[in-house]
Formats: structure tokens, C-alpha cells, sequence
């Protein structure tokens, strides 16, 4: 094993193999043949940061192969440099062979991200043999009709048109991940240790004010307390889907791992889901020796900031308005509290409170101050996230696109560095718009006059506010005029003084 400089995080091994290997000390010493060249091949690793370099052992034993993806030579032996190539990876199998034939398993699949990895699973993987989701009654849905309702959503339409029967793939298994042996069934949990290759844990709490002791228990699915079977066939660990926000409190934020086998897979939520079955694959063919942590985050690669954020958000939704919009749409980000505030008291709580006087009047039900009450809530919990910073290791996500073949990175591709993020918002105002609203988007010249009309509420209503504080407070008060009179005159001696200025320096 030799060490070619590749920079401080990390280092690249290159693997010398022959034809016939012969193990000594738990190294791959050479092996003179004259019949077969040797192979070559470099894996690229993550060392972390400053680590001194070890050599890697290989415990592969004659005949033993990788769930069948490595190729048997005529003496029944593994050609290690066919099974854990590099970038080349020409003779591995890509991530739709390997998941082809496979039984996944599914926790959250109900959920935003669980979604989104169903149905790649089965639009890139269409030869995966069944996908079983666990899923739980709730707000008075049975588990089959929640699972109907999510293959009805229009995320499955490109899935409905190349498999109109995609739905017989998909197993749904009663469970409840916070009850004892996650309260799988008896013969629900034989059926799953006699089948299941892979497992996907999706399952979290979505609430920013969980009690601690209930989010934790979605998190340890896989410890002595789970009825998951230790002896269940899977062909890889279990990848637990999970925020970036994880150890929030310290400046390196993300999962980590003490022990065990597997994967942990951090995301922003950029809607790059695709990772999650590259990971599984990596970790089926490579077999690394740790857990993994793949944090797919962008602030140190492609950042994007609050006040694009503001700009790009609003563009969009003026361009693409809502129907029934209460008020134009604006942003004020600030850091400032006091700020914070009044802009809440002046743009929020104060029309709400006019708009549900109306609605009092008219004898409607007054809602737009529990609608606000609501949304300062959310916002209030979102605040110690969307104000600090934080630091993200992406090696292994670098690692992981290093050794996939050109068709996998088209296919499942997760570079965030592509990500047009002016693009990527439009995209994301439109889809609130047609999804999350279910608004027509041939509505949108009727939505646009709507906000015309609004636009002139706001312009009449501000001319107005003036000439009521002119008339109260100024025109009455001899103190009043004489502060104003003092603010036009020291405006228009710093308008005199720039351009003198600017004319001396011409």
C-alpha cells in the first residue's frame, strides 16, 4: 500500500492485486503470476483532519465475495481490484444493479423526505423487488389509506407513467416506532427477517419544541431495547436520514458516530434526496470499517445568504403572486430585535387586527390574528437556527460522488455545487403555489391584477397615515414645525455640500 500526497484531509491508497493472492499478517503481499498482469486500482479515502496515515487491511478470504458483485476467477478466489474500484468502476455493479432484486425497508415514508426517497427508489431503481414502509394510523386515517394517499400525490406521476402498477412494489407494515418492538407484529417481523436487504430510517419528529425525551426515542431504532432481529439478512447497515442540526451546540455541527457499522446521513433539506441510495450502495460494495456521516450541506461550498434569500423569494412570488393574497409580498430580515418587533407590530399585528375588525362587522369569524399568532410561533422557533453559524465536514460527500460511475452521477446526482440557486428558488415559490395551495397557474394574470389592487391599498393608505400625523402632530405644534423645518434644512446643506463636493472633485 503506497500514499500519494492528495493534501492534509485526505489520502489516496493504491492497491496492488494479483491473480492469486496469498493473506500474510492480515496484509495482501504480491504474488508473482505470469498469466495475469497486475491490476491497479486507487480508492480514494476521507482521513479527517491531520490524521497520520494507516495502511488499510483487507479481510477478504478465498472465494468470499461482496453479494455477489465481485467477479469469481477460475480458482474460486475475489478479484479485490473488480470489487472495490475507484472512479473507474467500469466492472462494479452501478446503484440500480445492486439495488435490483433487493427488499428495502422504509421508516417515514409517509413523510416530506420519506417521499422523496420512495419514489427515487422507484423511478432509478425500477428493478428493486418491493419497498416496505412502516406507517402507523393517524388523524383517524388507517395505515391503507394514508398509503393511498400518498401514491396518489403528484410526486408519482413521472412513476405512474413508466409503471402504471408501481404500487404492488410497495408493502405497507403496521407499526409504531415509539412502542415497544416498534410494535411490529409477530409474523410481520418474520416476514421482514427472512427478506429484507436494506434499511432506510426516515422516521423523525418535525416539531422544533419536542420534548427531548420523546424526539430521542425515534432516534435509537437499532438499539438492544428494538425487536429489529440482529440476524436479519441485510447487506449493508441501516442509513438513518437525519437534520444537519444535530450537536447544534457545539461550532461543528452534525451527527457523529463512537461505534458500529452503517451510515448517517445529514441533509439542510436542499431537496437533494438522491444520496440516501448512493450511500446504501457505497456501504453494501465497500464495507467500510466505521459509520459514515454524509453531510449534504452548502454553506461552505455553494452559500447562500439571508438577504438573496429575501430578494430571489420576493422576485418570485411578485412575478408568480398568489390568489388570495392578504397583503404584497415583503421581507425584512434583521438581527436587530427592537426592529424585529416593531416591524411585527406595524406589518402583522396591526392590519390583522383592522382585517378581523372587518370581518367582526360583516359577522364573519375573525382568523387573521390566530393566523399570525400562528406563524410567529413557528418563527420564534426557527429563530436560534436562522440566526448562527455553523461548520460542516463534506468529505464523505465528496468521497462518496468520487467513486460513482458517470451514469450514477447523472442518475443520482447530489453535487450541491450545481445548484442554481435563483433557479432553485423559482422553482420552489412555484411548487408552494401548485402543491401546497393547490392554485392553478392560468390563474396567475387574475393573481397579478389582485396585486395591483393591493399595491394601491398600500400607496392610499400610507398618503393617508401621512397627512393624519402631519395635521395632529405637526401642523399644531410650534415645536413640531420648528424640528421639521430643521430636518428639511439639514437635508438639503448635505445635498448642497455632496455636490460642491463632488464638483471640486471632477
Amino acid at each position: 500500500t503506497d500514499r500519494q500526497s492528495a493534501g492534509p484531509n485526505r489520502a489516496f491508497l493504491t492497491v496492488e492485486v494479483s491473480q492469486q493472492p496469498e493473506p500474510r499478517g492480515g496484509r495482501w503481499e504480491e504474488a508473482e503470476s505470469p498469466q495475469l498482469p497486475h491490476r491497479t486500482t486507487s480508492l480514494t479515502a476521507a482521513r479527517g483532519r491531520s490524521r497520520p496515515h494507516q495502511p488499510m487491511p483487507t479481510e477478504l478470504s478465498e472465494g468470499q465475495d461482496l453479494d455477489g458483485l465481485g467477479e469469481q476467477a477460475a480458482d474460486g478466489t475475489t478479484r479485490l481490484a473488480d470489487v472495490c474500484s475507484g472512479t473507474a468502476g467500469s466492472s462494479m455493479a452501478s446503484i440500480a444493479e445492486y439495488y435490483a432484486g433487493k427488499c428495502v425497508l422504509i421508516t417515514g415514508a409517509t413523510g416530506f423526505m420519506g417521499k422523496v426517497l420512495v419514489e427515487k427508489l422507484l423511478r432509478s431503481c425500477p428493478e428493486v423487488k418491493a419497498l416496505y414502509i412502516l406507517v402507523r394510523p393517524k388523524a383517524g386515517q388507517s395505515m391503507q389509506q394514508r398509503v393511498s394517499d400518498m401514491m396518489k400525490c403528484k410526486l408519482f406521476d413521472r412513476v405512474r407513467e413508466d409503471n402504471p402498477d408501481f404500487h404492488q412494489k410497495i408493502v405497507p407494515i403496521s407499526s409504531e416506532l415509539m412502542q415497544p418492538g416498534l410494535a411490529i407484529s409477530p409474523e410481520d417481523v418474520e416476514k421482514l427477517t427472512a427478506c429484507i436487504n436494506i434499511v432506510f430510517h426516515c422516521a423523525a419528529t418535525i416539531r422544533f419544541d419536542e420534548p427531548l425525551k420523546h424526539a430521542l426515542q425515534l432516534v435509537p431504532m437499532y438499539s438492544s431495547s428494538s425487536a429489529w432481529p440482529a440476524d436479519a439478512p441485510t447487506t449493508s447497515g441501516p442509513s438513518f436520514i437525519s437534520t444537519a442540526y444535530a450537536n447544534c451546540n457545539h461550532k461543528q455541527a452534525g451527527s457523529t458516530t463512537s461505534a458500529g457499522s452503517g451510515v448517517f446521513i445529514a441533509s439542510y433539506g436542499c431537496g437533494h434526496q438522491p444520496y440516501p441510495p448512493a450511500a446504501g450502495w457505497y456501504t453494501a460494495v465497500h464495507r467500510p470499517k466505521t459509520a459514515l456521516v454524509y453531510n449534504c450541506t452548502t454553506g461552505g461550498i455553494n452559500p447562500f445568504h439571508w438577504g438573496e434569500i429575501e430578494h430571489h423569494v420576493m422576485s418570485s412570488f411578485k412575478r408568480n403572486p398568489l390568489e388570495q393574497a392578504f397583503r404584497r409580498p415583503n421581507a425584512n430580515i434583521t438581527s436587530n430585535y427592537l426592529i424585529n418587533q416593531y416591524w411585527i407590530l406595524v406589518s402583522h399585528k396591526f392590519p390583522a387586527l383592522i382585517y378581523d375588525l372587518f370581518l367582526r362587522l360583516s359577522g364573519q369569524k375573525p382568523q387573521m390574528m390566530r393566523i399570525f399568532n400562528r406563524l410567529h410561533k413557528a418563527i420564534s422557533l426557527l429563530e436560534y437556527f436562522s440566526s448562527q453559524d455553523w461548520e460542516w465536514n463534506s468529505e464523505n460527500m465528496s468521497m462518496l460522488m468520487s467513486h460513482l460511475t458517470p451514469e450514477d452521477r447523472k442518475q443520482f446526482n447530489f453535487d450541491v455545487r450545481q445548484l442554481n440557486w435563483p433557479e432553485y428558488i423559482e422553482n420552489y415559490c412555484i411548487g408552494t403555489k401548485k402543491y401546497v395551495l393547490n392554485e392553478d397557474m392560468s390563474d396567475i394574470p387574475a393573481a397579478r391584477q389582485h396585486l395591483r389592487k393591493l399595491r394601491n391599498i398600500r400607496y392610499t393608505f400610507n398618503t393617508l397615515l401621512v397627512i393624519f400625523i402631519w395635521r395632529v402632530f405637526i401642523a399644531r405644534s410650534q415645536m413640531a414645525r420648528n424640528i421639521w423645518y430643521f430636518v428639511v434644512s439639514l437635508c438639503f446643506k448635505f445635498l448642497s455640500y455632496f455636490r460642491a463636493s463632488s464638483t471640486l472633485t471632477n
